[in-house]
């Protein structure tokens, strides 16, 4: 699985027919949902692109656009660990309303999602196979039942030698495929369903949306530093005769 995401959504009810008759919006309309999102910021245009590519855009990037009753923004910024920690301005900026949050990232095989009824957390995810579950507030959705029921185990990778138990009852990102056609109906990676919405027909406005104190590019950097020093040395494998994966020197290669 390769699949990434980052997006939230405001919506005054389902969001799947606002997006399924999504049009391009006033680029303006768009900068002012940005901008809502992200007060005090710089933000300036840049290229625009669609649903489908432009779901984890890179750093200091967002898209969004407007539609018949809802705004949705991909911003990595605005999915969290802990999505019951979303600040407080964009919770208020949700009153009366329903917020949708979906974030992936398959090198660590994360996943969150969250729904918001007018302000209220009604239920939030988080988990991977290093972090654990991070949080878990309220029911379960229908479509997470059968995944808490075991009914999606993780199988054994064939081949890899000392492999322990998977630490979660399914993997997060065959949830997190589920969760994201609920939600917002479409999936990124597996078989698209006659009823999923085409993402790449949903046109986003790019925009530059920067902190003018530079303490955010600042921190961000220093994460960065603080991890790669945390890495250990790269590790290669190769399969054996026998068909499972013995790791290998560089001198070997």
């Amino acid at each position: 699985m390769g699949a990434k995401t980052a997006m939230l959504a405001f919506t005054d009810g389902d969001l799947l027919p606002a997006v399924l008759g999504a049009t391009s919006c006033d680029p303006a309309e768009a900068e002012e949902v940005v901008r809502r999102a992200h007060p005090g910021y710089e933000v300036t245009r840049v290229g625009d692109g669609t649903l489908f590519d432009r779901l984890y855009p890179p750093d200091d990037i967002t898209y969004a656009t407007v539609l018949a009753g809802a705004e949705l923004l991909c911003d990595r910024r605005l999915v969290l660990d802990r999505p019951s920690e979303l600040p407080e301005h964009l919770r208020a900026a949700g009153a009366g309303r329903r917020i949708i949050m979906h974030g992936m990232h398959s090198v660590v095989d994360w996943l969150c999602f969250a729904v918001w009824e007018d302000g209220k957390l009604v239920r939030s995810l988080s988990l991977s196979p290093d972090g654990g579950i991070e949080e878990n507030v309220g029911e379960p959705y229908d479509f997470e039942l059968p995944f808490w029921a075991g009914e999606h185990p993780v199988e054994p990778m064939p081949g890899w030698p000392d492999q322990g138990p998977y630490p979660l009852p399914f993997h997060p990102l065959q949830l997190g495929e589920e969760a994201l056609r609920a939600l917002f109906g479409f999936v990124v990676e597996g078989r698209p369903d006659p009823d999923d919405i085409d993402a790449e027909a949903v046109p986003l406005h790019g925009f530059r949306v920067t902190d003018p104190t530079g303490r955010e590019q600042a921190e961000r950097e220093a994460d960065h530093r603080r991890v790669r020093q945390m890495m250990g040395p790269p590790r290669l494998f190769r399969m054996g005769p026998d068909g499972t994966m013995q790791e290998v020197s560089f001198d070997a290669l």
